[in-house]
Order: structure tokens, then sequence, then C-alpha cells
């Protein structure tokens, strides 16, 4: 969720029923050093809660460090990020390399714990992989006596990065042995899924990732099936459209033009999905870098409904 997760995307998912949110994860180097991007990532206006700031590293000690930082930014928690699969962090010992050396994880959990005087949480994965039994169950455990306030579990291995299916039944059960919350993760594409994973795993809460950035409505969605019993009706193509004004306006305002053009063309296939003719407006508005030019575009697609 690196460039996602920003205070701008937080306030659309917000605006659509989203009710906790993680900023994008924060390189405890960067933090410690002052970086003008990490502290972007954890600036957090007051509107912006709950939210909780999420650190990665590899070194303990640094982490610990960090943390302090991470909590004087006035988040509602701190995590500890242990489940990035992407080679180029696991691969140094930070996000899922944790999992790795699980008592080293452990004991880190617990340094961070006890260097902050707010709620610590962790979220990981049901292990490095391939075994046969993932170390996540007596992994949870263990976190919980490290002092660690809740746990989000993605229902991969680090190795399948996001390939093969999620397996929620290790969620379900590091649930049963804990008594801290657990959020499930992994594969909630829909309301329907959010739905049957709480079902199936009594877990505490779902966490959407991946699905958000192309279709932030399934906060919305989810919330109408889970406390009202009702499936609501997609978004229209007027209110796909409008979505993708908004955020193009407000991105622009954060970073100014271009940057903030560009960073809103990831979310543009699933924002357009299923209109007359998207592929061709995606490709005109890709290929745009000014404000005023990609709002013409999506005022003439407008136009062209309403004809």
């Amino acid at each position: 969720m690196e460039d996602v997760s920003d205070a701008v995307f937080r306030k659309l998912c917000r605006e659509l029923d989203a009710e906790l949110c993680v900023t994008e994860f924060v390189n405890v180097e960067g933090l410690l050093r002052g970086c003008r991007n990490a502290r972007r990532k954890i600036t957090l206006a007051p509107d912006d809660q709950p939210t909780a700031i999420q650190i990665y590293g590899s070194d303990p000690d640094r982490l610990a460090e960090a943390s302090e930082i991470a909590a004087a930014a006035g988040p509602s928690f701190v995590d500890i990020n242990c489940g990035c699969w992407v080679p180029k962090i696991a691969g140094r010992g930070a996000g899922a390399g944790w999992l790795r050396n699980p008592t080293a994880m452990v004991e880190m959990a617990a340094m961070v714990v006890r260097r902050v005087s707010m709620p610590v949480t962790v979220k990981t994965r049901i292990g490095w992989g391939p075994e046969s039994e993932m170390p996540i169950v007596e992994l949870a455990k263990r976190l919980e006596g490290a002092g660690v306030s809740a746990l989000t579990i993605h229902c991969r291995t680090a190795q399948m990065g996001h390939s093969g299916a999620a397996d929620w039944t290790w969620a379900a059960r590091a649930k049963s042995v804990v008594g801290i919350p657990v959020i499930v993760n992994g594969d909630i594409k829909s309301a329907e899924d959010a739905q049957r994973a709480l079902a199936e795993t009594g877990c505490d809460g779902v966490m959407v990732g991946r699905r958000a950035i192309e279709h932030p409505w399934i906060f919305r969605e989810a919330k109408a099936l889970l406390e009202e019993g009702r499936l609501i009706e997609p978004p229209t193509p007027e209110e796909r459209i409008a979505l993708c004004k908004k955020h193009l306006v407000m991105n622009t305002e954060e970073r100014g033009e271009p940057q903030g053009v560009r960073v809103t063309r990831r979310h543009l296939a699933g924002y357009l999905h299923g209109l007359p003719g998207a592929a061709a407006l995606r490709r005109a508005l890709n290929a745009c870098d000014s404000l005023e030019g990609c709002l013409a575009i999506l005022d003439e697609a407008l136009s062209r409904r309403a004809a």
C-alpha cells in the first residue's frame, strides 16, 4: 500500500465508511533521520482518526527508538509491519523477514511495547513458508505475552506473496488461543467476503488492502451488509467519475502537479471499471499530466453519458 494509504486516500475511504486506517509503512531509518517523506507519512490531521502509524525495520533498537517518534505524532496506536513480503524489504530482515526468527520478532515487539505508552499492534503473515505447520498460532500467543494489543494476520506465507488463496483457517486458529483482538486479512474483495471471513474465523475485524485501491466503495458495501444485513447497489458511473475527479483534485492540492495527477493513476482502472469506453478513457487520463486536462477529459465523459 506504499503511496496508496496516504492522508488523501484515508480521507476518501473514511467518507466511504472505513472505520480504521493505517498509514503507508514508514522506514524507521528515514524516520530517525527526519527525512521529508517519512515526516509526510506520519503527519496526521486532527480529523485523521482513528489511524495507526505503521513502521518497519530490521533492527530492534532502531524500531524501538522510531516508535517513540511515531507515537509523538499522535496516532491511535503504533503498528509494526512484520508482513511485507517484497524481497527488497523482507530480504533485509524487515517486514515478513522477521518470520524467519519468531523469537527475535517477539523480543523486538516487546522492546517497542516498553518504549511507548500507547497500544502497539503487529501485522504479520502465517509464516515464512513453506512449512507443514505454520508458526502463527504459537507466535500469536507469544506476541500477546509480549504486550502486543492486537494482531492483524494476512493469511498467506511470505513466500506466497499475493499468489494462491489466503487460508483464513489460520486466523481462526490464532484467534482461538489469544484474548487480544485479531483482524483477518487477505482476499477480502467484497462485502460478502468480509461477512464470510468474520463468520468463519470469529475474528474481531477484517482488513481490506489491495481491493480498496480500485474499489474503496467496499467499505460502504461491507458496513451495510454487516450492520444492516443488506446488499447495496454498486457505485453508478456518475459516482465513479466523481470520485476520479475528487481524488485528482485532492492529490494535486496535497502534492502539486504533476505528481498529484500521477499518483492517482493507479486507482483509475478500478474507479472507471464497467464504464463504456473505459479503456480509452484511462489511456487519455494516463497521457495527461495536468489537473485541468484530466478534469476536462472526465467532464467530456460525463457529457457523453448525459447526451
